[in-house]
């Protein structure tokens, strides 16, 4: 399984997980990938070990090389640093 992560800053509104509701700060991104395509999406404050789902981050690839856009695309969404 791949795994992918970059660091970024949530804007105001925070990101919205589905285990502890928005999160904000300075955040981590993981995305992980399937040899099959399917992909989680996780985040979690930068330096902590508890990740967090990330609300409607589950999908399904037809091709796992497309994994890699797909998360610089996510970690572009999400960084806001001023809103």
């Amino acid at each position: 399984m791949e795994e992918l992560r970059t660091l970024f800053k949530a804007g105001p509104g925070g990101v919205m997980t589905d285990d502890v509701g928005v999160i904000t700060g300075d955040l981590e991104l993981l995305t992980r990938c399937d040899p099959a395509g399917e992909v989680t999406t996780l985040v979690t404050y930068e330096g902590a070990e508890e990740w967090y789902r990330l609300t409607g981050g589950s999908t399904h690839l037809h091709d796992a090389k497309d994994h890699e856009p797909l998360h610089r695309t996510l970690a572009a969404v999400l960084n806001r640093p001023i809103g």
